[in-house]
């Protein structure tokens, strides 16, 4: 019997779909399609920093309309099966997988220890992106563009004069240009609630958490009540977002300022949540990227990274303390200069972009 393990929809341990579709083999299929290249993403990150990346593969299927891709990374449920022809999680026997896998292009994103170790040691053919020195320490496989994503990680000086976005830097990296490829979300990830919003009236959706790492960021909380206030005075609705971290800032939030708070929930009815709403105000957050994802208009706060890092797609506007402050990149501000970031300058650019 005739087996095309060479096909794209050929698995090898369980019915490829045109089996199970229609019950042909491999000599009798029109379905054959050939694997001209096999590509393996590395990008482990976080699911903002995964998400933020996925504009990459708009290009590579437009370039390599045959490959197949196979994405690792710590949060698959991310990632889209229609972009992706193997989304795997990051499992010893997946690791192992990769490693004693064969592959034509290895692009390595991440700069963490697992990240730069596989990169090395992976068998592929060409290899794009971070891979691993002789101490261990993360480095650039020798393009011009990886020498640039590396060095404005290792030098505050370089990251500060940094003009490039992120999708400009990934793409450089993979030998393309972007030319403003959106985010890709998996659809069956906004699932189906009926959340009591009134969308008669505008939406706005205040985000106002920023993870416990760099609590630099942090908004201050009456701050977030004044702006609630002014928002609703202005005839819009408005609602509270964040995770179990800010549950308690939101329901004091709510109390005092009016603001609707559903509460915080998992992954998909956050998402869910976050496409009800026309606009998003949120400082540098996962949040952030799923708004992007959802092509919603955002208000962005931001003051320990490099502006220029951020792709809004012509849909949002970057909001930076009026005060100087040397916090690039700290963990926690000594001046707390999120504090001169005044709501009512906030207010008005979110009236400005909801007309």
């Amino acid at each position: 019997m005739k087996v095309n393990n060479s096909c794209i929809h050929f698995r090898g341990d369980v019915p490829c779909i045109p089996h199970k579709r229609d019950g042909v083999h491999c000599n009798g299929c029109l379905d054959f399609k050939p694997v001209e290249k096999r590509i393996l993403i590395i990008k482990l990150g976080a699911i903002g920093d995964v998400i933020r990346t996925t504009p990459i593969l708009i290009k590579l299927r437009k370039e390599l309309k045959n490959a197949e891709i196979t994405w690792l990374t710590y949060t698959p449920e991310v990632l889209s099966s229609e972009w992706i022809d193997n989304i795997i999680d990051v499992t010893i026997e997946n690791i192992e997988w990769v490693k004693n896998n064969r592959f034509d292009w290895l692009i390595n994103l991440d700069k963490d220890r697992l990240a730069i170790s596989l990169a090395k040691s992976i068998n592929a053919v060409k290899k794009s992106g971070f891979t691993m020195d002789e101490f261990g320490r993360c480095a650039p496989f020798g393009t011009s563009a990886e020498e640039h994503k590396w060095s404005t990680g290792i030098w505050d000086d370089e990251n500060k004069s940094n003009t490039k976005n992120y999708m400009d830097e990934i793409f450089e990296i993979c030998g393309y240009r972007f030319e403003g490829e959106e985010y890709i979300l998996r659809d069956d990830l906004y699932g189906s609630v009926d959340w009591p919003i009134d969308h008669k009236k505008k939406v706005v959706g205040l985000n106002t958490g920023c993870g416990g790492r760099w609590v630099s960021r942090l908004w201050p909380e009456e701050y977030w009540i004044e702006l609630a206030k002014m928002l609703k005075d202005e005839g819009i609705e408005v609602i509270l977002l964040g995770g179990e971290q800010e549950d308690g800032k939101n329901k004091e939030i709510s109390k005092k300022s009016g603001a609707k708070y559903f509460g915080h929930f998992d992954l998909k009815k956050f998402i869910n949540l976050v496409n009800n709403v026309d606009l998003m105000v949120t400082a540098v957050t996962m949040a952030m990227h799923v708004a992007i994802g959802l092509k919603k208009k955002l208000v962005l706060f931001n003051n320990i990274f490099n502006r220029n890092e951020f792709y809004l797609y012509s849909r949002g506007v970057i909001l930076e303390p009026e005060m100087e402050c040397g916090c690039f990149y700290s963990p926690q501000c000594p001046n707390q200069c999120m504090r001169s970031l005044d709501p009512d300058r906030v207010f008005k650019h979110v009236l400005k972009l909801l007309k």
